[in-house]
């Protein structure tokens, strides 16, 4: 379990992470998401002791990072995938990590079958693509097999096949128990991937809850109906307490707001009359994500209206 109790983070004037507070618990994947420049890898380095707070603390497994005698058996991270010694090879890079804490080496060939990297594991690891880094990064991070993983953008580089594997992987190291935050930009994959989210920005906290509820929060609540009976069931909706009925340029389509899909569904069955469609509207995780931190961006672009082209006049030769 990880615990993060009131941290901050100042770095002169600016201050990273601000009074920042949350549980990841064990047996679900955590997404750790947040825009650039949020914090969150600032507060994924003082949760592994890389960083020292300027005020609260962090205890994973029940205590700071620090203080456990081999860390790399409780808890695996990654946080930079190529923070390698790019002479070594893939396994005298895991050989050499496993040395530190007593690890065997059949628990290195583990790791490397696992990531899926034994045939290039004796070539040197700088000259990996970035998802054979990736890969690395992550059998660094198992190498110990802890109780809890810390990933920082761990499907960066990876085809789709490749997500894929990390994705049952994570769900896998989850059911087992274990503790999995996650910090990642891709949203369609967190939404696939985690449970539960903690979300920051400005290095402030923004939400701890789950992904259900996270969408849901963010989702307008109308429902949307296709049906050949429109006008007789707008005029239907239209006389509820309640509820507004909005028509778009689509005749047999309708966006009801103020009802629920069943009571709905129960009008349009006690009328007889037909439905197509009945879908409530709920926000995707990426529509929900920018809706909550759309005040807490710090690096915001700035969209210009495109150049008009100037003809360039023909000169007779």
């Amino acid at each position: 379990m990880i615990e993060a109790v009131g941290l901050t983070k100042r770095y002169g004037p600016k201050t990273a992470v601000q009074d920042l507070s949350f549980s990841v618990r064990p047996g679900i994947v955590t997404g750790f998401l947040g825009p650039n420049g949020a914090g969150k890898s600032t507060t994924m380095r003082m949760l592994l002791g890389l960083d020292t707070p300027s005020a609260g603390h962090a205890i994973v497994n029940g205590r700071r990072y620090s203080e456990h005698a081999a860390p790399l058996r409780e808890v695996g991270a990654m946080l930079e995938a190529r923070a390698i010694h790019t002479g070594r090879s893939a396994y005298n890079h895991l050989l050499a990590l496993a040395a530190t804490h007593g690890i065997p080496r059949s628990r290195v060939d583990e790791v490397v079958d696992v990531v899926g990297l034994r045939e290039v594991a004796k070539k040197r690891a700088g000259g990996f693509s970035l998802g054979m880094g990736q890969r690395l990064g992550i059998a660094s991070a198992l190498l110990g097999d802890p109780a809890t993983l810390i990933l920082d953008e761990p499907v960066n580089g990876l085809d789709p096949e490749g997500i894929l594997w990390i994705r049952n992987l994570l769900k896998s190291l989850a059911a087992e128990g274990r503790t999995v935050l996650v910090s990642s930009h891709l949203m369609s994959e967190m939404a696939l991937t985690a449970e539960h989210l903690i979300v920051i920005g400005r290095g402030k906290l923004i939400a701890d809850t789950s992904v259900e509820e996270f969408t849901r929060s963010a989702s307008s609540g109308a429902v949307l109906v296709r049906t050949p009976d429109a006008v007789r069931l707008g005029k239907l909706l239209g006389e509820l307490d309640g509820v507004t009925v909005t028509t778009g340029d689509d005749v047999q389509v309708l966006e009801v707001s103020g009802a629920e899909s069943e009571q709905i569904g129960r009008l349009a069955a006690e009328h007889s009359l037909v439905l197509f469609e009945l879908t409530p509207q709920q926000a995707s995780l990426e529509e929900a994500f920018m809706e909550m931190t759309k005040d807490a961006v710090e690096y915001e672009a700035v969209v210009t209206p495109r150049a008009t082209a100037v003809p360039v006049k023909e000169h007779a030769a």
